[in-house]
């Protein structure tokens, strides 16, 4: 009700989706504290989208939001990718894990 999910327009993985709270959040760098619980729910439907999708391997997904200036829409979405061994070289790059761009 609070959430949405939905596929990116463009994937870089076989399974590649966006979780987004309805309510407008301009990016992670507005995260407080006190949103800890909603982004423990965004991480909660991106698995259950997931599990609903065939996906058995969650350990091989990788999940993460891009720290302004390096996302193209400002409004907070958590990018679910799976499985994250098949990302291509380029989506290596721009969904690296802890890099200075993408936060895991």
């Amino acid at each position: 009700e609070d959430l949405v999910c939905f596929r990116d327009i463009r994937p870089s993985a076989p399974h590649h989706y966006l979780v987004v709270p309805v309510e407008h959040l301009g990016s992670c760098k507005t995260l407080r504290t006190e949103h800890l619980p909603l982004v423990k729910r965004m991480m909660e439907v991106g698995r259950a989208v997931l599990q609903k999708n065939n996906v058995s391997d969650l350990n091989d997904v990788r999940m993460g939001f891009h720290w302004p200036p390096f996302c193209s829409i400002s409004h907070l979405h958590l990018h679910v990718l799976a499985p994250a061994s098949q990302l291509g070289f380029l989506s290596r790059l721009i969904y690296r894990l802890n890099s200075y761009w993408f936060i895991t």
